[in-house]
């Protein structure tokens, strides 16, 4: 049997891979650019590529073995399989196909590495390679950098991961600030207490939690303190145990600042700063806190410096095509 015809004998892993009227197959499809037949218990792709033709093999073993391990076969698990199956440009990923017991294990490690949030509405994968690498900086480091345009998931992988370790209570508290670039209207004059003020400037951070877990517990974890968001200003003098903090934005940030939120950091704590440095909206000649700090320590150890571009863009094809117009008239 040739890697284009492929034959499954447990009709119930057979069922769920194809999905709901064959839309998972739809999918498959469309990720590989050939048609995906089923026939009986036999899966077939019509290309005569025969790349082409191993990807479809792989891609379908790690489905069923995602389905093995108790993970639904949804279009998203579909798309992150896909994505660490096809390594761009100088980038690796987490599953290799080096023997069918090698690719079983490393595909349940690459399950293993999503992110299950607690009462979540589902687990969180990686789109694309690099936001693959994002994901497994931010577990194995105490402070993470993820550069890159709008839409490669920069804040919503953050999110995700800070959410589920605050609700498996691994850390005490998500601390999120942003630093205020007022433009013609300062903070103090504008209504309402502290976090009424700051609220409007972290509405990116409080979209990707809506996107992750009912409002029902982000207002309990906002009224038992869980989460605090505070403008960046306001993080002078603390020190922060036992937390996750998110600073995004982080390109607005002076070179003062980024220093002083960077050692707030104390035991337990993870940090992970995220911006664009294609928007920075500081005034002229003040260089960028984020683009200083990443280039003054991403040869620590302890610190990871992700860098995402168009191909990790996510949020929808016209975005991507519209950040690779930008990138190629630089």
């Amino acid at each position: 049997m040739s890697p284009s015809h492929i034959v499954l004998e447990d009709t119930q892993i057979l069922a769920e891979l194809c999905g709901a009227n064959d839309y998972n197959l739809s999918v498959i499809s469309s990720l590989l650019g050939a048609p995906v037949h089923s026939r009986g218990n036999e899966l077939s792709i019509e290309s005569e590529d025969r790349e082409v033709g191993e990807l479809f093999s792989k891609l379908v073993g790690a489905i069923g073995v995602s389905i093995e391990d108790g993970m639904p076969a949804t279009p998203e698990l579909i798309i992150a399989l896909h994505a660490e199956l096809t390594p761009q440009g100088d980038r690796s990923t987490v599953v290799r196909q080096n023997g069918d017991q090698s690719h079983s294990d490393e595909v349940s490690k690459f399950l293993d590495n999503c992110i299950q949030i607690p009462n979540g509405f589902g687990k969180v994968f990686p789109r694309s390679s690099g936001q693959s690498l994002y994901l497994q900086g931010i577990m194995s480091h105490d402070l993470s950098f993820a550069v890159g345009p709008a839409g490669t998931g920069k804040t919503f992988l953050a999110m995700a991961y800070a959410l589920r370790e605050i609700l498996s209570r691994s850390r005490r508290k998500l601390v999120l600030t942003r630093p205020v670039v007022e433009a013609g209207e300062s903070l103090g004059f504008l209504p309402g207490d502290l976090e009424q003020k700051i609220t409007p400037y972290l509405r990116p951070l409080y979209d990707a939690m809506e996107a992750l877990v009912p409002y029902e517990t982000i207002h309990r974890l906002e009224e038992s303190r869980a989460i605090e968001v505070a403008p960046l200003a306001y993080m002078r003098g603390r020190s922060l145990t036992n937390c996750i903090v998110i600073l995004d934005e982080g390109q607005n940030t002076t070179k003062e600042q980024m220093k002083m939120f960077l050692t707030r950091l104390g035991e337990r704590t993870k940090a992970i700063v995220t911006g664009d440095i294609t928007q920075i909206d500081l005034p002229k000649k003040t260089e960028s806190g984020l683009v200083h700090a990443v280039n003054l320590l991403e040869n620590i150890d302890d610190v990871f410096v992700s860098r995402l571009d168009a191909r990790d863009v996510v949020r929808s094809s016209l975005v991507r095509k519209i950040i690779e117009a930008y990138e190629k008239d630089q």
